[in-house]
């Protein structure tokens, strides 16, 4: 139930006290409790309302308090959800789970319910589409910016900046609190135009990690003549494509012990047997990391049926490890697992 209905809720007959008094009983015996919500889903007049009634409101008995908790519970119960009630509440609400694209939409029509909010948008956008900005444009506009973004985004990308730029945007937000309303609206949307005009990238991974993926899922011989390749062509790059490359004989040092039972469980028991009895001969080590790092009951199965498999060479083999390394990379990319930064 939201503050918002709480404000709302009728009087109770013997009481005689209105919804505004009620509600300030509530956000009181919250405190109390340290369950205290945040305010900030009320409008102004609203919070200004509950503080003005709790500054008003002298000590309350108990069976008056039981009353109103009893009130309370009971609307409690009959709620089952509340929603923001308008297309921009719900944009901030859900907008850091939306793509780029369909928030950047989204953005557009929550404005033409409404008065245009620029910042909304540009506070909702990629920090990347963000730092061509505080490059090129003027200190004072960064410094407007900065304070018009989250502080934690506000922080990360200051933080990014030359050190001596830093300072200089830094600086002229000390310059701002003179600036009016009506500048800030222009300059917000002089950078919503820009973030406009900026191309939208083709792809969401960069050149090496892109690289690195596919000679993730090609075979060993095939990987190594396009590095070689590389090297010859373009060693920088190359370096990058290494470091984006993870192999089955990388999981050593690249997988934390204690993430080998979450990946074993992503894999159907065919296919690691398989993988296993393949790089028992391919990448010793990196079987008995895995092996090392799981149920000792589980271990000695696997070790017998990898065993009894005998060697597996060719495709199959390449196959079944390429899969084990696609489940360790899929749980990596959903943020369920960290994966260890290759050395330099």
């Amino acid at each position: 139930m939201q503050l918002s209905d709480s404000l709302s809720m009728p009087s109770a007959g013997p009481l005689r006290m209105g919804s505004a008094d009620k509600a300030a009983i509530i956000v009181r015996l919250l405190m109390s409790e340290d369950a205290m919500p945040r305010l900030t889903g009320l409008s102004l007049r609203q919070q200004q309302g509950l503080v003005r009634r709790m500054a008003a409101l002298g000590p309350i008995d108990r069976d008056t308090l039981a009353t109103v908790a009893r009130e309370f519970a009971e609307r409690l119960d009959t709620l089952g959800l509340t929603f923001p009630g308008s297309l921009a509440a719900t944009l901030e609400l859900i907008g850091d789970r939306l793509s780029d694209e369909a928030r950047a939409s989204l953005a557009e029509m929550a404005e033409a319910e409404g008065p245009p909010d620029p910042w909304r948008r540009i506070a909702g956008a990629d920090p990347e589409r963000l730092k061509p900005i505080l490059v090129h444009e003027s200190a004072e506009i960064c410094a407007i910016l900065l304070s018009k973004l989250p502080v934690a985004k506000a922080a990360a990308l200051l933080a990014e900046l030359p050190e001596d730029r830093a300072h200089v945007v830094a600086h002229a937000v000390a310059l701002t609190g003179s600036i009016g309303a009506e500048t800030i609206a222009r300059v917000g949307l002089s950078l919503v135009a820009q973030l406009d005009a900026q191309p939208s990238p083709a792809f969401t991974a960069n050149p090496a990690d892109r690289v690195g993926a596919i000679l993730n899922a090609a075979a060993s011989a095939t990987r190594d003549k396009v590095l070689e390749g590389l090297d010859a062509q373009d060693a920088d790059f190359a370096g990058l494509v290494r470091k984006a490359i993870f192999t089955f004989d990388h999981i050593p040092k690249r997988l934390e012990p204690k993430d080998v039972p979450r990946i074993m469980r992503q894999v159907d028991a065919d296919t690691t047997v398989t993988a296993l009895a393949a790089a028992m001969e391919a990448a010793p080590v990196a079987v008995e990391f895995l092996l090392e790092n799981m149920s000792k009951r589980l271990a000695e199965q696997l070790r017998d049926d990898a065993e009894a498999r005998g060697t597996v060479r060719g495709a199959e083999g390449e196959a079944a490890m390429a899969a084990v390394v696609a489940a360790i990379r899929d749980l990596a990319d959903a943020g369920e697992i960290r994966l260890i930064e290759p050395e330099e």
